[in-house]
């Protein structure tokens, strides 16, 4: 079964991608602020490297890093309207995180230049986040040209 957007046709797998990202970043987003899901809740600061809640016991988080992945997530959704707007979403978000990866390695996690919070675990995690969603912007968007020239 095609799912459809009403401005466009049915969604491409790209679009799709976009949307399910968005909907992980905000049920991240969401979880982060949810004690018990979070260790530690109760030291939840508002930013900085003094934050010792740990999202499902290993990721650190803070209010702002939570804000962080709803908007991530909320942009990921809107962004899934077009087949354009999902492959920058998925492209220049995977580039952010690959960014804040080689931020987190270096700068040092005990200093208030780790104003995100992040820890070892996000580091690693922000990676696998940059490639993943790099690699569904480049991968899809193939598989949608190639569609596209087929039908031609």
């Amino acid at each position: 079964m095609v799912s459809t957007n009403r401005a466009a046709g049915p969604k491409t797998n790209l679009q799709k991608a976009s949307q399910a990202v968005g909907a992980v970043f905000l049920l991240v987003g969401v979880l982060g602020f949810i004690p018990g899901v979070t260790s530690n809740y109760e030291s939840l600061a508002v930013a900085g490297h003094g934050s010792q809640a740990l999202l499902l016991g290993v990721f650190q988080v803070s209010v702002l890093h939570n804000i962080v992945h709803l908007l991530f997530g909320v942009a990921g959704i809107l962004m899934a309207r077009t087949h354009t707007q999902a492959r920058n979403f998925l492209l220049y978000g995977g580039i952010v995180y690959l960014i804040l990866w080689i931020y987190g390695l270096l700068v040092g996690h005990d200093t208030p230049a780790n104003f995100v919070p992040v820890n070892n675990a996000d580091n690693w995690l922000h990676l696998v986040l940059g490639v993943g969603m790099i690699a569904l912007a480049l991968l899809l968007s193939r598989d949608a040209g190639r569609a596209t020239s087929a039908t031609r």
